[in-house]
Parts: structure tokens; C-alpha cells; sequence
């Protein structure tokens, strides 16, 4: 009559064998002697490595009524599946779960330099420190004038197309202007060495 059962279900599914708790007739707990249920490890459905859980029940009594179910409060996230990664303002990378479950997994920091001028050019988008560059400046986006991290944003040209297509069509029409004026001069000169 002291003894109860625990069963442990993830997701609906049995994780495990049934735990025995003991309790004395003064409705303290006895067995497990230390008050903690070790869950079989399993692994969810979700992908998600396998998982060992020890639940501490070193608090509960047993009360000399029949069952009855008095409060029941989730403190924890059901399985969930990762849905996206998004990246704050701030830099914090976050995953965002099925579950409603939001987990900050790092933050992204931003280096600066007191003379980027100074930077040598390494190829492929690569630039190395040099002495006139200073020494880097690293922390967190939004802070010592770093700057913000706008995620899911694509640089725009850091020139203005027309502007650069008018400048081009200008030049063409330069050469052109220039190639004529040569070809001029040429027939110039061949006309006065014809005139001896």
C-alpha cells in the first residue's frame, strides 16, 4: 500500500522502466534511499542527441487519501525541432524550436581598426593588420562605435550604376573624339608632304 509506480513518457512514448517509490507510514520517502529517479537515457525523435535526465523527488510524501490529480505545471519545452536561425541587431545568434523554445547560442562580434586605409589586401576578400592600421578593436555590434549587424540584408553596390554608365558613355565619345581628331592631323600632314 506504500509503493507507487513511476512511469516516464516523452512525447507520449514509454522512455524507460517503471521507477518503485517507497514511503514509510508517516508518509515520508524512503526508497530511492537518496530521493533521486535516474530515467533510462533515450533519444527523441527530433534528431537531437541522446539525453539522461535524474529527477531529485527528495521533497515528495505519501498522504493517506485516495488519488487524485492537485496541480499539474509544465516548467519545461515538449521535443521540438529546429525551425531557423536569426541573427539580432545586437549579434546574438538565436535558434528558434517548434516548441515555441528560443536558445541564444553565441554572439557574433565586430573588429574595427583605427586606419582601415592601413590594411594590406591579402586577395579574395582577405585583409591582414599592419602597423599602420593600428591594432584591432573587437566587441559586441552596437557598442564602441562598432556598428549594428542587420541579418538577412544584402550590401548594396557602394556605387551608383547610372552614374558610372554616364561617366562611361562620356569616355566613349572622348576616345571617339580623340580618334578623330588623330586621324584629322593625319590627313593634314599627308596632304602637305603631297603638296612638294
Amino acid at each position: 500500500p506504500n509503493e507507487w509506480q513511476v512511469y516516464n513518457y516523452v512525447d507520449g512514448q514509454a522512455a524507460g522502466a517503471a521507477t518503485t517509490l517507497t514511503f514509510n507510514n508517516a508518509g515520508a520517502l524512503t526508497s530511492p534511499a537518496n530521493g533521486q529517479i535516474t530515467l533510462t537515457p533515450f533519444t527523441p525523435s527530433t534528431g537531437a542527441g541522446q539525453l539522461a535526465l535524474t529527477l531529485d523527488i527528495s521533497g515528495s510524501t505519501q498522504y493517506g487519501e485516495k488519488f487524485a490529480l492537485r496541480n499539474t505545471q509544465q516548467d519545461g519545452y515538449a521535443a521540438g525541432k529546429l525551425n531557423e536561425i536569426t541573427v539580432s541587431e545586437e549579434g546574438v545568434v538565436y535558434a528558434r524550436y517548434s516548441n515555441g523554445d528560443d536558445k541564444a547560442l553565441g554572439q557574433v562580434a565586430l573588429t574595427t581598426f583605427n586606419n582601415a586605409q592601413g590594411l594590406e589586401a591579402k586577395g579574395n576578400n582577405l585583409w591582414v593588420e599592419t602597423f599602420g592600421s593600428g591594432t584591432p578593436r573587437t566587441g559586441a555590434p552596437d557598442s564602441s562605435n562598432l556598428g549594428k549587424v542587420q541579418a538577412g540584408s544584402l550590401e548594396a553596390s557602394t556605387v551608383d550604376l547610372t552614374e558610372q554608365l554616364v561617366n562611361m558613355i562620356t569616355a566613349q565619345r572622348n576616345f571617339q573624339a580623340n580618334s578623330q581628331m588623330v586621324s584629322t592631323m593625319d590627313q593634314i600632314t599627308q596632304t602637305i608632304i603631297n603638296i612638294r
